[in-house]
């Protein structure tokens, strides 16, 4: 994938590499590609989503799809309403968490089944850059427009995943200025929680701080009200809120693979024995080890929401969870929810005495490097010297390569958009840790921010 078109969606900066004519075309593409009869189509708080909304929609239009519009919406809104609404085709205006400049699409089919890189996303990035001018056979009727207020409907299928204990929690929900402001709207402030919100106003320019939860600067006004409230935990979300992230009651960051666990315990009780759990290869032993006690079957797949959705799909699983925070759910048409991730966590802990970190303590028993990034030009070569210098463990290339031994374990895979390569170290001991690290860090170099 080339330019704004990326393994999984459409991103770029609005008036340098995606515009009206762009957002347009790549509307009169998916119609093309996908031959949908109709479509949804929803949009966040960015200055250029009104703008980049309504270009795709007359490339949509211009071919007979008929079009329903949501208005402003999460990702996760939007996908709701793709799939309940019985949609062939659902879009998403949206740029997640990157800067108030950026804009983008997220696309999906029927059932809302994600359209990625290797799944029609090449097919309609090879449209939109040809010099075809995708038009319409003669005599195509433009397609109807329509609005739709899902609201009461969203509301109403997230409050069917609130099975509450008996302890009413003190929770901090923090918005970015992002459309978590609606899930928590809709969704976190009617289950009966004494719940404090911090940056709660639309506003697509960021004012308080990036909305990116991964990046653990943007979490200090979190955790700072967390502590200063006494609260029992805080909850974190992304800019478009199919993300979500947690602090626990002392505010510390609570990684999400111990989260995908721990959401795996909510999830398998009402589920058959050997339910299949889909988590991505980043995560903790924690995970595998947690939903086998649990009865169910764990399946390892590689980084991504397109393989994590297809590879639910597969499996017929109930529950996926990925270390970026997104989490998955059957009963949600196998698409990523923060709120619906949320409401399980704080299920869990209306019912325990005990507080977060003491629910956490057994899942917090091994030590972990987190995602280092280090720059590399060569990284297909890198990641064979690595292999081939690891050939003592078990090496597999699910996604760049992953090393097991005993006692530790690590992976180092390319970005999709940068020249990084990526490291994620696990030891089962402290030594075995600093063992590992003292291996793999050697053959590559300094870890850079990014």
């Amino acid at each position: 994938m080339t330019g704004v078109f990326h393994a999984y969606d459409v991103r770029g900066i609005w008036g340098d590499g995606i515009d009206a004519r762009l957002s347009e075309r790549i509307g009169r593409a998916v119609a093309l590609h996908l031959r949908p009869a109709t479509a949804c189509v929803g949009h966040d708080m960015r200055p250029s989503a009104l703008p980049a909304k309504d270009a795709l929609i007359r490339g949509l239009r211009a071919h007979g799809v008929a079009v329903t519009e949501i208005g402003l919406a999460s990702t996760p809104m939007q996908y709701f309403a793709t799939g309940h609404g019985n949609f062939d085709a659902g879009v998403q205006v949206t740029a997640s968490h990157n800067p108030s400049q950026y804009i983008g699409f997220k696309i999906s089919r029927k059932d809302v089944v994600p359209v990625g890189g290797d799944s029609g996303l090449k097919d309609i990035e090879r449209l939109v850059l040809s010099e075809d001018p995708l038009d319409p056979p003669p005599g195509t009727a433009p397609g109807a427009l329509t609005s739709r207020d899902i609201r009461k409907d969203y509301a109403a299928h997230v409050a069917r995943f609130h099975r509450p204990g008996k302890r009413r929690l003190k929770v901090v929900a923090d918005c970015a200025n992002g459309m978590g402001s609606l899930e928590v709207d809709l969704g976190l402030s009617r289950l009966g929680h004494d719940l404090t919100v911090l940056f709660p106003e639309l506003d697509g320019t960021f004012p308080n701080h990036e909305a990116n939860p991964l990046r653990h600067e943007n979490l200090r006004d979190l955790q700072e009200a967390v502590l200063a409230r006494g609260a029992d935990c805080g909850v974190a979300f992304d800019g478009d809120a199919d993300r979500a992230c947690f602090v626990d009651e002392k505010g510390q960051v609570v990684t999400n693979d111990l989260l995908t666990a721990l959401i795996a315990g909510e999830v398998l009780p009402d589920e058959p024995a050997g339910s299949a759990v889909v988590y991505d290869l980043r995560s903790s032993r924690v995970v595998p080890e947690t939903v086998t006690a649990l009865g169910g079957r764990p399946i390892r797949e590689r980084v991504g929401h397109a393989f994590m959705k297809a590879r639910l799909r597969k499996e017929k699983g109930a529950f996926g969870g990925e270390y970026s925070g997104h989490f998955y759910f059957r009963d949600n048409w196998h698409a990523d929810s923060g709120v619906i991730a949320s409401t399980l966590v704080l299920n869990r802990l209306s019912r325990e005495a005990v507080p977060f970190s003491g629910i956490l303590a057994p899942l917090r028993r091994y030590r972990q490097t987190g995602e280092i990034n280090f720059e590399v030009h060569d990284k297909d070569g890198k990641i064979r010297e690595i292999a081939d210098a690891f050939r003592d463990g078990e090496v597999d290339f699910v996604d760049g390569v992953t090393v097991n031994y005993p006692d530790w374990w690590f992976n180092v895979r390319k970005s999709n958009t940068e020249p990084l390569l990526r490291l994620n170290l696990e030891g089962l001991t402290p030594a075995a840790f600093e063992a590992g690290k003292a291996r793999v860090m050697p053959f590559l170099g300094t870890p850079v921010d990014r």
